[in-house]
Parts: structure tokens; sequence; C-alpha cells
């Protein structure tokens, strides 16, 4: 008889249970992009961060199942989340700019193609926006000039839409 036959079968569920979520996480951000028209790259950098909150709680999970001490487990995620946590205090950009990037991606009404003012008394950036990717901002100016802006920045700033580009639903394969 196997030794580890309840925490097989706790895997096995655990892993039908992460692949349903997964399919449903998918299938509401794609859904969700569709109606918004929101481009496929964008659509990409939501379905990487929510895939990789959904290993991390997986694995989580997966280690308690197979026994690990709850108290050496609980040293174990607060020491990782105090070294994270430095991490990011010292790079506050790259989570900033991470969450900006949720934020346009899910209630921001600005689309790729649309051509924006960012709102600053310092610089005049205006115009058609090329791309917005998990940290920045793309935009080609009026005078030619390709500029890179933080997408934490352009949070602060804010966004003047000048004209819209007409919305075309595409199929994703």
């Amino acid at each position: 008889m196997l030794a580890y036959k309840l925490e097989i079968f706790y895997s096995i569920i655990l892993f039908a249970v992460m692949a349903v979520i997964l399919f449903l996480t998918k299938r509401a951000i794609r859904r969700f992009g569709f109606i918004k028209a929101i481009e496929i790259n964008r659509r990409k950098v939501i379905f990487n961060l929510s895939y990789l909150v959904i290993y991390i709680i997986s694995f989580s999970v997966l280690a308690i199942i197979w026994g690990v001490d709850h108290k050496q487990f609980a040293v174990f995620i607060s020491s990782v989340l105090a070294v994270l946590g430095v991490g990011f205090f010292a790079q506050w950009s790259i989570l900033s700019s991470l969450t900006a990037s949720v934020i346009l991606f899910f209630s921001h009404p600005v689309r790729i193609g649309d051509r924006i003012r960012i709102l600053d008394k310092d610089f005049d950036w205006t115009g058609e926006l090329i791309d917005i990717t998990g940290f920045y901002l793309f935009l080609k100016t009026d005078d030619g000039k390709n500029v890179t802006i933080p997408n934490s920045l352009v949070m602060q700033k804010g966004i003047e839409i000048l004209g819209k580009k007409p919305i075309i639903i595409e199929e994703e394969t």
C-alpha cells in the first residue's frame, strides 16, 4: 500500500481545482478583454500576473498538504515576504508600475492607437499611444519623438483622451 495515499489524493484534487481556476480566470480575462476591446498584449500581462498569484497560492497549499510544519512554513513565508518587501521598497517603481498596469487594464478607457495628452506642467506629452506594457506606456509624440513613460507616472499625472481609435474586436486564437 502507498504510505502517502491521502497526500496524493489531496494533491490530485488541488491540481484539478487549480486547473479549473486557471481556466475560469483565463476565460474571465478574455471575456473582459473582448467586452472592453483591450489588445492582446495588454491581456497577456494580466494573464501572467494572475497565473503567478494562482501558482504561488497552489504551491503554498501543496506544501501544507505534504506536511511541512506550519511554524516552519510561516517562518519561511515571512522571510520571503520580508526579502521581497525590502526589494520592492528599494525598487518601489516596479511594484507601483505593475499595479498601475493592472488599473489601466481594468478601469481606464484609454486604448492603443488613441491620441492622448499626459497632463504634466513641465512636459508636453501629446501624441498617439503606441503600446502599454506591464511597466511602461509608449507614446509617439506629435513632433515624432518616441517617449517611454512609467505606468505609475501616468496614473499620477492623468491622461486626457483627445481622439478615440475605432473599436475593432479581434478573435484570439
